[in-house]
């Protein structure tokens, strides 16, 4: 799987989506004009909430062609890794803020198939990535603390963007930035002048059909540069 780091990807969160019919929502966003459908793994323990494991995601595997991104809020992620590739999984971001030894982490997933990621919460620095850039596919920014969908964006989060775009930038590395957390079409453009490619969407989506309407007016609204 390619990501490229100049086009504007648009991931539905399922975590806001009908968690009875979860394979009609993902075929409903597919659709709709979807790019990458995400996953929101929690554990209960780094983060409050439970959602779903490696058997709910083999199951929805067969209901889309598109991507999965599972993003892992869980305390030991690389036990996770091979069941979740085995699922069906092709992308896989773990927290900087997990105990535990970032870069074999990443090894793991890359070594399992998958596009690796890392996750920053809305207090992390960006520092913490300056030394593995070169194990990274992809960037994923909090904009909201993990844990519960349909919260508001951190302003901040405008800055930690355009930090982050100019370390990439200064590197010689264009990875991909991806956003989670209160974004929808109207931020959607400040926070692509930003820097962020892929959008994470999950009330925005879910909770205003129809999807395809969403998704059109994030596109359109839009500022790659």
């Amino acid at each position: 799987m390619h990501i490229d780091p100049n086009a504007l990807l648009i991931a539905p969160s399922l975590l806001s989506a009908d968690f009875s019919r979860l394979c009609e929502e993902i075929a409903r966003v597919d659709r709709g004009g979807a790019d990458i459908i995400h996953l929101d793994i929690m554990d209960g323990h780094f983060v409050p909430n439970i959602t779903f494991g490696p058997p709910v995601v083999a199951k929805l595997r067969s209901c889309t062609d598109l991507p999965f991104d599972a993003h892992l809020m869980i305390e030991n992620p690389d036990q996770f890794i091979r069941p979740f590739i085995d699922a069906g999984v092709d992308m896989i971001s773990v927290h900087l803020e997990t105990r535990g030894h970032l870069q074999r982490t990443l090894a793991l997933i890359r070594e399992g198939g998958a596009k690796a990621g890392v996750v920053l919460n809305p207090a992390t620095t960006i520092e913490g990535l300056r030394y593995i850039l070169d194990d990274i596919d992809y960037i994923l920014i909090m904009s909201v603390n993990p844990g519960f969908g349909g919260q508001a964006f951190i302003p901040s989060t405008i800055g930690k963007l355009q930090d982050l775009s100019k370390m990439l930038t200064e590197a010689g590395r264009p990875i991909p930035i991806q956003l989670d957390g209160g974004v929808g079409p109207d931020n959607t453009g400040e926070v692509t002048r930003a820097g962020a490619r892929i959008l994470v969407a999950g009330s925005a989506i879910f909770g205003n059909p129809p999807y395809e309407e969403v998704m059109r007016r994030m596109r359109e609204a839009a500022v790659i540069e």
